[in-house]
C-alpha cells in the first residue's frame, strides 16, 4: 500500500497563490513582473503566499510570452581591476530583487578591435540574449548597433564613463567636483606647485579631471608648468613611472593630485625608491578610494565616489527604460556626489 509521503508534490500555480492571498491572479503577475505598482500590503500577501505555496516562476516560459530574455550584459573595461568590484556589486544589487540575470564581458582583450566589439554585442542583441547593457567603457564604439536593434538608445547605460555627445543615458560621479577638492585640500595645506598624473588619453575621466584642474589654479593663483602634467594610465606601474620624472625635475612640486588611487599608490613606492618620504617630502592625493587606500603606508588621502551607489543607479535606470512603454528621454545624466577623505599621504610642505 502506498502512503501519503510517496505521492508526488502537487506544482503550485499562479490561481493557487491568489487563492492563499486573497487576490486575483492578474495581482500575483503584477507582483511578480513590478512590485512598485502594487501597494504594500498586496505585496506582502502575494510572496507570503508565494513562500507558502512553494510557487516557483517559470523564467523560460514567460521570457518567451514576453519576448524578452531576461537577462542584462555589463560590458567592464579590465575585468582584473579591483575598481569595478563594487560597481558590480551595485549592479547586482538593483538586479537581484528582479529576475534578470546578469552577463559580464571583458572589452579589454589584445584582439578586441572596435568592429570586432560593436559586433560581438550586436550578436548578443540579435541573438535575444540579452535585453540591455549597462557599459562601463566610455571607449565603446556604438557606431551600427541600431540595425540590430532600432531602440538601442533606451537598452543602453553607461556607468562611471560615458561617450560624449552620444544619446545613451549615464550615471556618473561628479569628477570636476572630485579635481577641485583635491587641488584646494592641497591649496589649503599651503601647497603652491602641485602637479597631476592623467589617466590615458582620450579617457573621458582624463578630460573631466585633467580639465578642471586649469581653472581651479588660476582661481587660487597656483603657478602652472607644462611638465607638472604627467601623462599615466591609471596604473599603478604609471605612479611609479612618474616618481622618476618628478625626481628629475629641476622645480620638482610640493604636491601631486593623481588621477586615480592605483596610481597614486603606484607613485608612493616609486618616490620611496627614490628615497623622497610621503607626505614630508610630497604630498599625494589619488582619486577612487578603493580598498586598499585605507590600509596603504601612508594611508591614502583620496576622492571616495561611491562606486556600489554608482552600479546600482545605473541598473535601476536600465530597467525603468526596459520596463517603460514608449521611448525614454534621451542624454539623461545622473551625477552621484563625491567627498574629500583625508588620511596621511598629505600634509603641510616644509618651510
Amino acid at each position: 500500500m502506498t502512503g501519503t509521503a510517496d505521492r508526488p508534490r502537487k506544482i503550485a500555480r499562479i490561481k493557487d497563490v491568489a487563492l492563499v492571498a486573497g487576490v486575483s491572479t492578474a495581482t500575483v503577475s503584477r507582483a511578480l513582473s513590478n512590485p512598485t505598482l502594487l501597494s504594500e500590503e498586496s505585496r506582502k500577501a502575494v510572496f507570503e503566499a508565494i513562500r507558502a505555496t512553494g510557487y516557483r516562476t517559470n523564467h523560460a516560459a514567460r521570457n518567451l510570452r514576453q519576448q524578452r530574455a531576461g537577462a542584462v550584459l555589463v560590458l567592464v573595461p579590465n575585468l582584473s581591476n579591483t575598481f569595478f568590484s563594487q560597481i558590480l556589486a551595485g549592479i547586482n544589487l538593483a538586479l537581484e530583487a528582479t529576475d534578470y540575470s546578469i552577463l559580464i564581458a571583458d572589452s579589454a582583450r589584445p584582439d578586441a578591435s572596435h568592429s570586432l566589439e560593436n559586433k560581438r554585442i550586436a550578436n548578443y542583441f540579435s541573438d535575444s540574449r540579452i535585453d540591455g547593457m549597462v557599459a562601463l567603457d566610455g571607449g565603446l564604439s556604438t557606431d551600427g548597433l541600431e540595425q540590430f536593434s532600432p531602440d538601442i538608445a533606451d537598452k543602453i547605460v553607461f556607468a562611471c564613463e560615458w561617450i560624449p555627445g552620444e544619446v545613451f543615458p549615464s550615471v556618473r560621479s561628479d569628477n570636476v567636483k572630485g579635481a577641485q577638492l583635491a587641488i584646494r585640500h592641497l591649496h589649503a595645506l599651503g601647497h603652491r606647485r602641485i602637479a597631476h598624473i592623467t589617466g590615458p588619453r582620450g579617457n573621458v575621466l582624463t578630460r573631466a579631471r585633467r580639465d578642471s584642474i586649469a581653472p581651479e589654479r588660476q582661481r587660487l593663483d597656483l603657478p602652472a608648468r607644462e611638465g607638472w602634467i604627467i601623462h599615466g594610465d591609471f596604473s599603478m606601474r604609471a605612479g611609479h613611472r612618474a616618481a622618476a620624472d618628478i625626481c628629475a625635475m629641476k622645480e620638482r612640486p610640493t604636491a601631486v593630485f593623481c588621477a586615480s588611487d592605483e596610481t597614486a599608490l603606484g607613485l608612493i613606492s616609486g618616490l620611496h625608491h627614490h628615497g623622497i618620504r610621503v607626505p614630508e617630502d610630497i604630498s599625494v592625493v589619488g582619486f577612487d578610494d578603493i580598498e586598499l587606500a585605507e590600509h596603504y603606508l601612508p594611508a591614502l588621502t583620496t576622492i571616495r565616489q561611491d562606486r556600489k551607489a554608482l552600479g546600482r543607479r545605473a541598473a535601476e535606470l536600465l530597467l525603468d527604460r526596459l520596463r517603460a512603454q514608449g521611448p525614454s528621454a534621451q542624454g539623461q545624466v545622473d551625477t552621484l556626489d563625491v567627498e574629500l577623505v583625508v588620511r596621511g599621504s598629505t600634509a603641510a610642505p616644509k618651510s
